[in-house]
């Protein structure tokens, strides 16, 4: 992994703590991005003519990579677009299930659109909470993240399948912006009925690309009445009336989506299992440390099982202090956030601690 560190220009002279915020660019990626433009540059529209196999291909290796059908896989150039499409054709009646504090692209979403809302709490008892509120309030729709972009809890995985199997009427819907490229994940397998992600993060795909994931016969079902009748009656080109085509209106550019295809199979070849493997070793250090120096909340530290994202207590003096000796963090909520890849290592963790420290 350390050898990998070499191809991100950013790691020689930071140390980078802000995946949460924004995955790198690495320069294998660079080159594809200055191909793909100079290709465009000598060819024009010419470079566009195979653009539909070049986005299938995309679909296939999104697919793959999460263990889902291509039929059931769709582009969508960030994850809040798809998340409003689906909204946009739920009937307004639904009540949807949120967690507290979730990230706004979410909540402010659903609530802005007029829909019955009913709250979980964020806590130690998360799981417990979730199951509360869906016995007390009978939600539609359960849509959250699933990791908290604020202090990194994480919801357990096993939880919403067995969620599912008990409520198997709910829609739940998962933003894994901060989930995917961090651990192996199966879709097919999971709980979640539509999961969409953001490729910037933690899938180093660069900025204007996403997905959305489908279990079979949901896009169906979420799909308004009044859709399906036009797209039966119009004579338009399918790729304009299709299920798919509500989501992919318009042009998808293949510069971002190559890029995306690019990093998916970038991290293939490193191999999830050791991607994660390396971000649990760096996530089991990082709490210990910070634990010794009771900077985490406690309702992180009842948790067993964390992500590879931390709130430390600290203040805008802190952030600037931090970020004079090249290190890079985020301000969220009302401390400090910091966040690992694999990319990262324990030296890192401890030149960051080490820099604290003297703070203090």
């Amino acid at each position: 992994m350390k050898n990998l560190r070499n191809a991100f220009p950013v790691l020689s002279q930071n140390t980078y703590l802000n995946t949460a915020s924004s995955g790198l660019l690495y320069d294998d990626l660079l080159d594809f991005r200055q191909e793909h433009d100079l290709d465009f540059l000598i060819g024009g529209s010419i470079f566009r003519d195979p653009q539909q196999q070049i986005l299938n291909s995309v679909r296939e290796t999104v697919a793959d990579f999460f263990g889902n059908s291509v039929e059931n896989t769709i582009l969508s150039p960030n994850f809040s677009i798809g998340f409003n499409t689906i909204l946009n054709g739920l009937p307004k009646e639904q009540k949807v299930l949120l967690l507290e504090q979730d990230y706004p692209s979410i909540n402010f979403a659903v609530t802005s659109k007029g829909f019955d809302v009913c709250y979980a709490q964020v806590d130690a008892s998360l799981e417990q909470n979730i199951e509360h509120a869906v016995e007390q309030n009978k939600p539609d729709v359960f849509a959250f993240s699933l990791i908290q972009y604020i202090n990194g809890i994480a919801i357990d995985l096993d939880f919403i399948k067995q969620l599912k199997i008990n409520h198997p009427n709910i829609l739940i819907i998962a933003d894994a912006t901060q989930f995917c490229g961090t651990q192996v994940f199966n879709f097919k397998k999971s709980g979640i009925d539509i999961l969409g992600c953001s490729g910037y993060k933690w899938l180093l795909g660069g900025y204007g690309n996403g997905f959305m994931l489908f279990k079979d016969h949901i896009l169906d079902n979420i799909t308004p009445s009044y859709y399906n009748i036009e797209a039966a009656n119009s004579n338009y080109d399918e790729s304009y009336t299709s299920l798919q085509s509500r989501f992919e209106c318009g042009h998808l550019d293949t510069f971002n989506f190559g890029s995306l295809q690019y990093s998916l199979k970038y991290l293939a070849k490193i191999g999830m299992d050791t991607i994660e493997q390396t971000i649990t070793h760096l996530v089991e250090h990082t709490k210990e440390e910070l634990t010794k120096l009771n900077l985490l909340e406690e309702d992180v530290l009842l948790r067993k099982r964390h992500s590879s994202i931390f709130n430390i207590k600290g203040d805008q003096k802190l952030f600037k202090h931090l970020k004079e000796n090249n290190i890079i963090t985020s301000i969220r909520g009302s401390g400090i956030r910091i966040s690992l890849h694999f990319y990262n290592t324990k030296e890192d963790i401890d030149k960051f601690l080490k820099i604290l420290h003297r703070y203090r």
